[in-house]
C-alpha cells in the first residue's frame, strides 16, 4: 500500500483568534415560490433546516401572484386586498424565528398590462397597468405587516423589487420600465416607514447594479441595498424546464469575481456603503442538475462561501428544498434539484456543508489554508473545517450526464492537523464527513436501481445511512503545553469537520 504524503499542514493556535467568523452563509436561504411555503411538508423541511442550519432570513417568488389571493378589483375597478394566505405563511415563520426577505413580485392578473408569464404557475412578467394602484398595493400590503408584526419587527426585513428584470421571461419592460417600477415600490414602502429597507435590481448575472446607483443618486430614490444573482457556469442565465446541458465552470474563481466585481462597483459608485446581498446563487441556474444531488456540492459550496464572505452580507442559496415547482411538479425522488433537502426531506451533501458551517464557533481562529476554516465557542471547544475540491468534470461532458454515474475520487493527500494552547482538560473529539459514500444519499439511490418513487423503507433506509453522525469518537486528554495532533486522508471532495470539546 503506497503511502500518501502530507501535502496540507492544518497549525493552529487555540489563542489566536482574528475576530469574529463570519455567518453570511446562513443570513438568506431560498425557496421556489410564496404558495408552496403553505404546504406541510415544505414547512416541516423549512422548521428542520432553520433548526440545524440557523438560516435567519427567507426570499421567496411569488408573494403577489394570483394563487395568494392578494388583489382583485370589483365591478367598479376598485382594488380589493385579501391578506389571509400571505398571513398564514408568514405567522408560520415567525414561529420558527425565520424573518422574510420580501421578493415584491410578480403582478396579480387583475393588474397587469399583458397576459406574458413564466413557469407552470403562471407569475405575471408585465408592468402594472396603473402605477398608482400597485404603489398602493405595496403600501397596504407593508402597512398591513407593521400592524400584525409591529415596525420594529418589519424594519429588520429587507424589501427587494422583483426578480431579474433583465431577463425577458421575468419582465416585459425593459430597464427604464423597471427603474420607473421600483422607485414607485421604494417610495410605496418608505410611505409606511422611512426606516424600512428597500433594494434591487435582483438581476440575473449581476447586472444593472452601477445603472440602478446612478438612477436613485440621480433622481433621490430610496436605495437601502443591492442584490443580483450568480451562478457557477458559464452560459446562460434561464432554464425553466432543466433541459439545456448545463456545464460547471472550470475557472477556479466563478461565483467569487462576480461578488468581488459588484463590490468593487457598489464602492467606487455614488453610494458605496450599500449593503450588497447575493440573493440567489448556486452551481448551477437549472432545476434539473444532478450536481446539485452530488457528494461534490459540499466542498464546492464551502469553496464559494469562504471566499465570498469578505465582500457580500449575504449569499442566499437557491434553494432549501426540493419542492420547487417552476416547471411543474417534480416527478422522481433525486432529479437534480436545486434544494439541499430532497422531496422526502434527505439532506443532501449540500445540506451538511451548511450544517458543518453552523457548528463552528463565533471566534474565528487564524488559520492559513486555503480550504479550511478554524474556530472556536463560548464552550472553550475548538471546530476545524476543511475540505478539497477537485473538478475533474471532462470537457466535453455536460453536467446532467457526469454527475449521474458513479464518480469514484482519487486519494488527494494527508492533512496534518495540529492544535496547539487548548486548555488542560478532557475533551471529546468528533470527526464527522462528507464524500464519496459518506452521507451521500445518491449513491444510494443509486444503488437502489434509481427508482422513480421510494417506499417509506427505501427512504428511512438512505436517512439512515447519510445521518450525519461523527465517523469516529475519542475522549482525549490534553496536558498543559502539549498539542492536540492528529492526521486524516482526505480524496478528491471529501470534507471534514473536526470538533474537539471539553467534557
Amino acid at each position: 500500500m503506497s503511502i500518501i504524503p502530507v501535502e496540507r499542514q492544518i497549525s493552529l493556535d487555540y489563542r489566536a483568534t482574528s475576530g469574529p467568523m463570519s455567518t453570511t452563509f446562513k443570513r438568506c436561504v431560498g425557496a421556489g415560490r410564496a404558495n408552496e411555503g403553505l404546504r406541510a411538508d415544505w414547512q416541516r423541511h423549512l422548521a428542520h433546516t432553520k433548526q440545524v442550519c440557523g438560516f435567519e432570513y427567507i426570499r421567496m417568488h411569488g408573494l403577489l401572484c394570483d394563487d395568494m389571493g392578494v388583489y382583485s378589483e370589483d365591478s367598479h375597478g376598485k382594488p380589493v386586498y385579501n391578506w389571509q394566505y400571505i398571513d398564514e405563511l408568514y405567522d408560520f415563520l415567525a414561529s420558527i424565528h425565520v424573518r422574510p426577505f420580501v421578493e415584491i413580485g410578480f403582478m396579480p392578473a387583475a393588474l397587469a398590462s399583458g397576459p406574458e408569464t413564466i413557469f407552470w404557475w403562471k407569475g405575471n412578467v408585465t408592468p402594472p397597468k396603473d402605477y398608482q394602484k400597485w404603489g398602493d398595493l405595496v403600501a397596504a400590503l407593508v402597512q398591513h405587516w407593521a400592524d400584525r408584526y409591529g415596525v420594529a419587527e418589519v424594519g429588520t426585513w429587507y424589501f427587494e423589487v422583483w426578480n431579474e428584470p433583465n431577463l425577458d421571461g421575468f419582465w416585459t419592460g425593459g430597464k427604464d420600465e423597471y427603474f420607473n417600477l421600483y422607485a414607485t415600490t421604494a417610495h410605496a414602502v418608505k410611505r409606511i416607514s422611512a426606516d424600512f429597507r428597500v433594494g434591487g435590481p435582483a438581476t440575473a448575472g449581476n447586472a444593472w447594479v452601477p445603472e440602478l446607483i446612478d438612477y436613485c443618486a440621480s433622481t433621490d430614490t430610496p436605495l437601502d441595498f443591492i442584490t443580483t444573482h450568480t451562478y457557477g457556469v458559464d452560459v446562460g442565465f434561464l432554464d425553466e424546464f432543466g433541459n439545456r446541458g448545463t456545464v460547471l465552470s472550470r475557472n477556479p474563481d466563478a461565483v467569487n469575481r462576480d461578488v468581488r466585481c459588484v463590490r468593487s462597483e457598489i464602492e467606487t459608485s455614488a453610494l458605496p456603503a450599500l449593503e450588497l446581498h447575493y440573493t440567489e446563487w448556486s452551481a448551477s441556474y437549472t432545476p434539473s442538475d444532478p450536481f446539485h444531488d452530488s457528494y461534490i456540492n459540499a466542498s464546492y459550496i464551502l469553496d464559494k462561501l469562504k471566499n465570498t464572505a469578505e465582500y457580500a452580507d449575504s449569499m442566499s442559496y437557491w434553494t432549501f428544498t426540493d419542492i420547487f415547482e417552476e416547471a411543474g411538479p417534480r416527478m422522481t425522488p433525486f432529479h437534480g434539484g436545486f434544494g439541499i433537502l430532497n422531496l422526502q426531506g434527505i439532506e443532501k451533501p449540500a445540506f451538511r456543508a451548511y450544517q458543518f458551517l453552523n457548528r463552528l464557533g463565533a471566534l474565528k481562529l487564524e488559520c492559513g489554508d486555503e480550504r479550511a476554516l478554524a474556530a472556536r465557542d463560548e464552550r472553550e471547544g475548538v471546530q476545524v473545517l476543511f475540505w478539497d475540491f477537485t473538478n475533474n468534470q471532462p470537457e466535453d461532458v455536460n453536467n446532467q450526464s457526469y454527475y449521474i454515474t458513479d464518480i469514484k475520487p482519487s486519494m488527494k493527500s494527508s492533512v496534518d492537523l495540529r492544535i496547539a494552547n487548548l486548555d488542560p482538560g478532557r475533551y471529546l473529539l468528533s470527526v464527522y464527513r462528507v464524500g464519496y459514500r459518506i452521507n451521500d444519499p445518491f449513491a444510494d439511490y443509486f444503488d437502489l436501481g434509481s427508482p422513480s418513487q421510494l417506499t417509506r423503507e427505501q427512504v428511512a433506509f438512505i436517512q439512515n445511512r447519510n445521518n450525519g453522525s461523527p465517523v469516529q469518537t475519542e475522549t482525549i486528554d490534553i496536558q498543559i503545553g502539549q498539542v492536540l495532533a492528529r492526521t486524516y486522508i482526505v480524496r478528491d471532495n471529501d470534507v471534514y469537520l473536526i470538533s474537539a470539546s471539553r467534557v
